[in-house]
């Protein structure tokens, strides 16, 4: 299959440069330290739960436009703090209605975050990391080392960019939503960065700010075992578990975490989570390759494997990137695979792909930013 190149970007804004002064940015601040910055500035500790409405469920950043308080207390919060989503320097539109942009930070560094337009709803695809520690052999983003972790104000201002672009924040008479879903599918490994992972999806699905169900957010993961049950237990989201392989040595090279978390030890924590046991499935994410595990034997123990565990797969074409070692399966291949799957009695849908031709498609994203020799990554 031929790789598709990516389109010009139909958006180019100017690069984001930083601010000239120490205010403090109020973005993914937890309740609570929003409080207290606003107690500690002097101002009256009910004030944040004002300022906390109008930055989530208004998405407002201008603090001049908080018209239910008092002037005098608006120039005072102008004077020290700022609401400040990270910069747009490209976005770029595919054919079939995905857009992905690539986000600056205050540093800096870059990551990309997708939206994944559907009939009747969406999903954002955010970023949890500048690039990967994983390595993943068939995913573009595992090409790019770990640069650094993204704070919680840089994951929830990915989902507050995207909204900004549709123009979808609340009015008083319309409250319908394109971007209904978020998805933690994007650069990076999201259980390598829970603490700010947890306080941005709080933040996102507190019920007088962005108010997103936890239905309606899927946390994926590689297979960082010993984290699993921490997101059950804090978030309760929906589980999406990249799987790939039916067995450890083809998964060894796919997913390498897996040498250190094998099959058996990812599926019996997966079979303890919490979506596993009542009506939600946890979804096992399956890249189909071209005679690396696209065979009828691999669909049918894939079935053996996931029968004791309340699961579904999805089966991804493999999406193409320069340099990639592998080819997409052939649809007659993915269709069989997913005949069998489906006749043992597992859902198996095959993911149409999205934005290939801008490089969003999963699989795909990668920023330019690189990490200093002299650099720690704290994971």
């Amino acid at each position: 299959m031929a790789a598709h190149l990516p389109t010009e970007p139909l958006q180019i804004v100017e690069p984001f440069r930083g601010r000239n002064d120490t205010r403090r940015n109020l973005l993914g601040l937890s309740r609570e330290d929003l409080k207290a910055a606003l107690t500690e500035a002097g101002l009256e500790p009910f004030r944040a739960r004002q300022v906390w409405q109008w930055i989530y469920w208004h998405g407002v950043r201008d603090f001049g436009l908080m018209t239910n308080i008092a002037k005098k207390t608006r120039d005072r919060l102008s004077e020290l703090f700022v609401v400040e989503r990270p910069e747009i320097v490209t976005e770029q539109r595919s054919v079939d209605g995905t857009r992905k942009w690539l986000l600056r930070f205050p540093d800096g560094n870059e990551a990309e975050t997708v939206y994944i337009p559907e009939e009747d709803r969406g999903s954002v695809c955010v970023s949890s990391q500048v690039g990967c520690t994983l390595t993943c052999s068939f995913c573009h983003t595992g090409t790019q080392p770990l640069v650094r972790n993204l704070a919680p104000a840089e994951i929830v201002g990915q989902f507050m960019v995207a909204r900004d672009s549709y123009g979808e924040w609340p009015t008083p008479t319309e409250t319908t939503r394109m971007l209904s879903n978020i998805v933690m599918m994007g650069m990076g490994e999201p259980l390598y960065n829970f603490d700010n992972v947890a306080t941005a999806l709080k933040i996102v699905m507190d019920e007088q700010g962005i108010a997103l169900s936890r239905r309606r957010i899927t946390l994926s993961t590689s297979g960082v075992v010993p984290m699993i049950p921490k997101v059950g237990d804090v978030l309760d989201v929906n589980l999406a578990v990249s799987l790939h392989a039916v067995n450890d040595a083809v998964r060894d090279t796919l997913v390498p975490i897996n040498r250190k978390w094998p099959i058996e030890e990812l599926l019996a924590a997966c079979a303890a989570y919490p979506g596993a046991r009542n009506s939600r499935r946890i979804t096992f994410e399956y890249a189909m390759l071209k005679g690396v595990n696209d065979s009828d034997a691999d669909a049918r123990e894939l079935v053996r494997l996931l029968k004791p565990i309340h699961a579904k797969v999805n089966l991804i074409p493999f999406n193409p990137w320069p340099g990639a070692p592998y080819e997409c399966s052939s649809n007659n291949r993915m269709h069989r695979f997913a005949e069998i799957v489906n006749d043992g009695g597992l859902s198996a849908p095959i993911r149409t792909p999205r934005g290939r031709d801008i490089f969003a498609a999963c699989g795909q994203l990668k920023s330019a930013s690189q990490r200093g020799r002299r650099e720690k990554v704290a994971l």
